[in-house]
């Protein structure tokens, strides 16, 4: 049967509510194919993640990125990858021979992912408004003694901060109380710091940069209906940035490769029973739909334009995160680890710690596959503490994904059509609806033998969705602190060392201000 002879369960929305849905800037279309799925039972058969088992750092696929990493490769597959990824690499310059194979010390796999980052893009999952990031109540349910310490600072930033995108909020307050510079100021002097890095490194080794690839762009990144203008506005400020106007690349950085989410419509609650409909009695006004993001798991469908054009251009990995962890930054070892070992892709994963308490953690599911369980959507968190009563460390998502494109791009078609879709049922302010959501991470599943790096959560997972998280990183009344959250040592250490040796800042008289690129190349 012909897909326009299906028979329909869902029934027609009004004229009325589709103009509201698009005024809204609801993807109509793909809101009604996904409500016509779930009246047709499609999602029925998608169980709920059940972990049959804790992954333990085996040294093969979950791998211990806290200490020294060596790499044993077959020496054929060693010069296979690289002359099929970046030929101009001095392949006997690195690692030593050993029978067959090749042993490659942290330092070799450190120099030559830094030679392949003309082969890879950085981007971010770009996120909503930051209303919620600086809502009082939400902060408050936090931590409240933390609220009241952080009270004057909180009072000051807050109201800032509502309705802009949470990429161009200061990312740190600095010592002396003053704001610092906003998580994607921090994200571009970043990739082109390891331009000047990749140049580095490049001329000791006299390799010949290729073509017209340029290390770590172009940045990628999804982004929506309601943080699309502010960005771009934000951008053509950066331009005189004290933190990238010095550097060069910052015009070619700042012209983002970029596609918009579109939101989805909230459905009509489960307790409606069948067919479900689009929810239309948002804070009791009828015919008022709700317009929801469907999860970072559309960033496959969204950005499927993108990773083809980057593939087509001749980029060979993505590196993609949120953009409020500072941690995500570009890692040459853990690059050179996924391109020698041809994984089709590799994600960051820390010990959870009592503070842990929203995205996913590291699981063997029922088809004993690596998968990340969300707490909430696909686990609760009830099963996670329950997990750690009986022993077992707790591997928690630090949402970094490093992406073979090759493999993805040869595979986007399955991921957007397999990845999980999950609906849940809500009720708050805006009423008692069902939501949509796909999470990006459990495509781990999907992936034929991922690699999982381990790693130290206080470098690479230095993540704020809460003002308070923020405030609580940057180390302010440090003593204070210390009695409420023990951890605010190693996070203010952690920000501390991320500014200075990814970021490249210095702290001058109170403040984190950018240290000269000469010095730094």
């Amino acid at each position: 049967m012909k897909n326009d002879e299906t028979p329909r369960t869902t029934p027609p929305i009004s004229p009325a509510l589709g103009q509201r849905l698009l005024e809204s800037g609801v993807d109509v279309e793909r809101s009604l194919q996904i409500l016509e799925n779930l009246n047709r039972g499609d999602y029925d058969s998608i169980e709920p993640i059940r972990p049959q088992g804790i992954p333990r750092i085996d040294g093969e696929q979950v791998i211990d990125r806290t200490c020294e990493v060596t790499l044993t490769i077959s020496g054929e597959q060693y010069q296979r990858r690289l002359q099929e990824l970046a030929p101009e690499i001095p392949r006997e310059r690195f690692g030593r021979p050993e029978g067959k194979n090749r042993i490659l010390s942290q330092e070799d796999l450190e120099n030559i992912g830094v030679l392949l980052y003309p082969y890879l893009s950085y981007g971010v999952l770009n996120g909503g408004s930051a209303t919620s990031y600086g809502d009082r109540k939400k902060n408050e349910a936090l931590d409240a003694q933390l609220l009241d310490l952080y009270q004057e600072e909180f009072s000051r930033l807050a109201p800032e901060l509502a309705g802009k995108p949470k990429g161009i909020t200061p990312a740190w307050v600095n010592p002396d109380g003053s704001r610092g510079a906003s998580f994607l100021e921090l994200k571009f002097r970043m990739v082109l710091l390891a331009g000047l890095r990749y140049k580095t490194t490049a001329t000791r080794f006299q390799v010949t940069p290729p073509g017209e690839l340029t290390p770590g762009l172009p940045f990628f990144e999804m982004t929506s209906h309601a943080t699309e203008a502010p960005l771009r506005e934000a951008y053509r400020s950066f331009r005189e940035s004290p933190l990238l106007r010095d550097l060069p690349g910052r015009e070619e950085a700042l012209e983002t490769e970029h596609a918009l989410q579109p939101l989805l419509a909230a459905f009509t609650h489960s307790s409606r029973g069948r067919p479900r409909g689009v929810f239309a009695e948002a804070f009791g006004t009828p015919g008022e739909p709700l317009g929801l993001p469907g999860g970072h798991g559309q960033n496959f469908s969204v950005l499927a334009p993108v990773y083809r054009k980057l593939f087509a251009r001749g980029k060979r990995f993505v590196y993609i995160g949120n953009v409020d962890n500072l941690g995500c930054t570009l890692d040459p070892v853990s690059l050179a680890i996924t391109a020698l070992r041809q994984a089709p892709g590799a994600f960051d994963f820390a010990f959870r710690t009592p503070v842990d308490v929203k995205g996913g953690v590291l699981v063997f599911d029922q088809q004993d596959r690596l998968n990340c369980a969300d707490i909430g959507a696909a686990i609760s968190r009830d099963d996670v503490l329950a997990a750690e009563e009986k022993g077992e460390r707790i591997l928690f998502n630090c949402a970094t994904g490093l992406l073979d494109l090759e493999y993805l791009t040869n595979h986007l078609d399955r991921i957007i059509r397999d990845l999980p879709m999950r609906i849940s049922d809500q009720d708050k302010d805006a009423g008692r609806y069902s939501q949509a959501e796909q999470v990006t991470w459990e495509v781990i599943a999907m992936l034929e033998n991922p690699l999982v790096f381990g790693i130290d959560k206080y470098r690479r997972f230095l993540a704020a969705k809460m003002l308070l998280e923020t405030l609580l990183t940057s180390g302010l009344h440090l003593e204070r602190a210390r009695e409420l959250q023990p951890t605010v040592e190693q996070l203010s250490q952690g920000l501390t060392r991320l500014l200075k040796e990814e970021y490249g800042m210095r702290l001058v008289e109170g403040r984190w201000v950018p240290t000269d690129p000469r010095e730094l190349s």
